[in-house]
């Protein structure tokens, strides 16, 4: 371990974080965002993803995993009931239900909240992404191709036979 991992660590405990030492630089992402950019030599690579995931199916979970592995730290960017009204969306569970259900996800370490489309860079810099990951279906779409100056973009495919469209259909009859 690094020295300044080692000081994360002492910092950590002194304010009564009590985290394993392989665990301090996330916990201490999650409980201060600005920590991360004031400390950009912790060695944790940085995905972020952007979605409603309402309706959470298997090619949500699919989606978050292979995010995931893209990295060491996968941030997910929920979308509020306030921003999907503006997308003239409406999901069927609200925010805080989401949001809930995505923290119990595995592979997911931090949920923030998705208010504008214009937020993206700011989450960028603030959370010091290495990585944002999308679905296909937003390949090439501007708000994310900007921020190739800033970091990496992926698109991943989606998973066949499944989307939150399709089970609202199916759920119609």
């Amino acid at each position: 371990m690094d020295d300044n991992v080692i000081k994360m660590v002492e910092n950590a405990q002194a304010t009564g974080v009590g985290v394993a030492d392989a665990d301090a630089p996330r916990v201490l992402i999650e409980q201060d965002p600005g920590f991360a950019a004031a400390h950009p030599h912790v060695g944790v690579r940085r995905v972020l993803t952007y979605g409603t995931f309402d309706l959470l199916h298997y090619g949500h979970i699919r989606l978050l995993q292979r995010a995931a592995a893209l990295g060491d730290y996968l941030i997910v960017a929920l979308s509020t009931d306030e921003f999907n009204a503006a997308k003239g969306k409406r999901s069927f569970y609200p925010y805080e239900v989401r949001r809930e259900m995505l923290e119990a996800i595995r592979y997911v370490d931090l949920v923030i909240p998705e208010s504008c489309w214009e937020q993206k860079r700011t989450d960028v810099e603030t959370y010091r992404v290495d990585v944002v990951c999308m679905g296909s279906d937003w390949a090439g779409d501007e708000r994310f191709e900007a921020l190739r100056d800033l970091c990496d973009v992926v698109y991943l495919d989606r998973t066949d036979g499944i989307s939150t469209t399709d089970v609202k259909s199916r759920l119609k009859g």
